[in-house]
């Protein structure tokens, strides 16, 4: 039997049970995987845990069925001519092939696309990265049903060796660099499917409100210091940015004092990883230059001598924040609209937006800046599996629509 035959719910819980079997801690593939996965991402074995724990325990039948349901109005959709409300009736008919590449820094970002892609009876290649970890996890997909056999591959990926191999698919998901991805879609056919997710930050605001005294800021600062640590500040999800009110108790340089100390307490939980010397030295010059200003009066810089972290204070606005690991720039502002010229100035694209409260003038900031997912602090990192990643729908990029007007 192919996977086209399967029903769709079927599919949905092989997926689950697989990943159920990978959210073991003691799993034998998973604990075979994480050394490779250490040596790839330069991230400390904590680090990997916690991003492959987010990652399996996140795809349960319901947020699969959330997704799938939301998007094509039921999951019978998949397996053939189904109602829909005020519409004729229709087939979502997956495409039949899909290719998905990989990303350099992210942990398991293909696995999303990927089982979205199953869901929707397609054939499914990844482009994988070297630890072989979709690999592994198509493996156990296979063990769950033989179907998966054929339709779940996973292969190494090297930009200028494969780009020949993507012509031919249905669809194309790609992540990496904007110059990358535009040089991958060009090597596609005219009629595939394109879905990109390129380079975006994540920044933050902080109303004066939540800064009245030390027990809530201090409380705000630690969750926003665990989205600076965690994956080094290096994901489109990790905080890069932060907008903090003026006329509170707690001003920005205190905060940022109080967002340090939160950076350290979180490294105890998250001890930072390896690092090339090349950034060691990028973010020591980073905090001299800061430390320079702030002599001269203009600012401040919380940081250790071993340029582990750095938070900045009131750097130049004429400049992008700098995107260095466990580095953070806090930009004084007395309302939403300095955050937003800030923003547009250096044309950041963002994909999530921190926030301490609802006040409307703030979260019309967060849509107005580009922002497609707006969260709590600490909880930039854990994105739900069935919310829309990039802006983008989950399984709705990978169907086709066959309505039936008899």
């Amino acid at each position: 039997m192919s996977l086209r035959e399967l029903p769709a719910r079927a599919i949905v819980h092989a997926i689950a049970d697989a990943a159920e079997r990978w959210s073991d801690a003691d799993f034998p593939p998973r604990v075979r995987l994480l050394d490779g996965i250490v040596a790839r991402t330069g991230y400390s074995f904590p680090v990997v845990e916690y991003a492959l724990d987010a990652l399996f325990f996140s795809m349960t039948v319901p947020a699969i069925v959330a997704a799938i349901e939301n998007e094509l109005g039921s999951l019978d959709a998949l397996d053939g001519f189904a109602p829909r409300n005020g519409r004729p009736t229709a087939w979502a008919r997956g495409l039949d092939r899909i290719g998905i590449i990989s990303s350099r820094t992210t942990i398991g970002v293909a696995l999303a696309p990927a089982i979205f892609a199953l869901c929707a009876k397609a054939n499914v290649l990844v482009k994988d990265r070297e630890d072989g970890l979709v690999a592994a996890f198509f493996e156990t997909l296979a063990q769950e049903r033989a179907e998966f056999r054929h339709s779940a591959q996973a292969r190494g990926w090297n930009a200028r060796e494969s780009a020949g191999e993507l012509r031919g698919f249905d669809a194309v998901v790609a992540f990496g660099r904007d110059a990358t991805l535009g040089e991958i879609r060009a090597g596609l056919d005219a009629q595939t499917r394109f879905i990109g997710y390129g380079s975006r930050a994540s920044v933050g605001y902080i109303s004066r409100e939540w800064l009245h005294d030390e027990a809530g800021a201090c409380e705000i600062a630690t969750r926003a210091a665990r989205d600076v640590v965690l994956y080094d500040t290096e994901g489109c999800m990790s905080l890069h940015a932060l907008f903090v009110e003026t006329g509170a108790a707690i001003d920005p340089t205190h905060f940022g004092k109080l967002l340090a100390d939160g950076i350290v307490r979180s490294a105890i939980e998250f001890p930072l990883g390896a690092r090339e010397p090349a950034t060691a030295a990028a973010i020591a010059n980073a905090r001299n230059l800061a430390a320079f200003r702030a002599s001269a009066g203009t600012g401040a810089v919380f940081a250790d001598a071993s340029a582990s972290y750095a938070v900045f204070v009131d750097p130049p606005l004429g400049d992008p924040p700098l995107f260095l690991p466990r580095t953070l720039a806090i930009y004084a502002v007395s309302e939403p609209a300095e955050a937003l010229a800030y923003l547009n100035r250096h044309g950041i694209a963002l994909e999530a937006f921190a926030l301490a409260g609802e006040r409307p003038e703030v979260l019309r900031l967060a849509v107005d800046a580009g922002a497609v997912r707006i969260a709590r602090f600490g909880e930039l990192q854990r994105p739900p599996l069935h919310g829309d990643h990039g802006g983008r729908p989950r399984i709705a990029d990978f169907i086709r629509w066959i309505d039936k007007d008899l």
